[in-house]
């Protein structure tokens, strides 16, 4: 279920600074994210799971360093695109059963891409 994502963050250098840019690259490996090049260009990008990446930039923005703003900005808009990732998937399951209650075993796995089991699950827990 889970799969990553990349974002793309033009210009980076020129709008950090390189070491700031080698910072955040540092930062981003404790998230399991990777900030690198792309190809040979001036631009970057990030790469990772939604939620290791919101986590990274929580991160950058308890550092206070106003050098990451551009970096914290760029990243908090595109992940407005993939609010759905964000959420972790039995929550996510028990609000759609939640929102829509006759939903059925297999449309639930056709929305999520989760297992049988896993929809059974969250199925048994809301009716609970």
């Amino acid at each position: 279920m889970t799969e990553d994502i990349t974002i793309q963050l033009p210009s980076l250098i020129h709008r950090i600074g390189g070491e700031k840019a080698k910072q955040a690259r540092e930062i981003a490996l404790q998230y399991q994210c990777d900030v690198k090049r792309v190809r040979r260009s001036r631009n970057w990008a990030i790469t990772g799971e939604a939620i290791s990446i919101q986590s990274f930039i929580e991160r950058l923005k308890t550092d206070n360093d106003a050098g990451f703003g551009y970096l914290i900005q760029k990243i908090a808009t595109a992940l407005l695109g993939h609010a759905d990732k964000l959420e972790p998937l039995d929550i996510k399951l028990r609000r759609l059963i939640r929102e829509n209650p006759n939903l059925t075993l297999g449309e639930l796995i056709q929305l999520t891409q989760c297992t049988l089991a896993e929809a059974r699950v969250a199925r048994f827990h809301v009716d609970c």
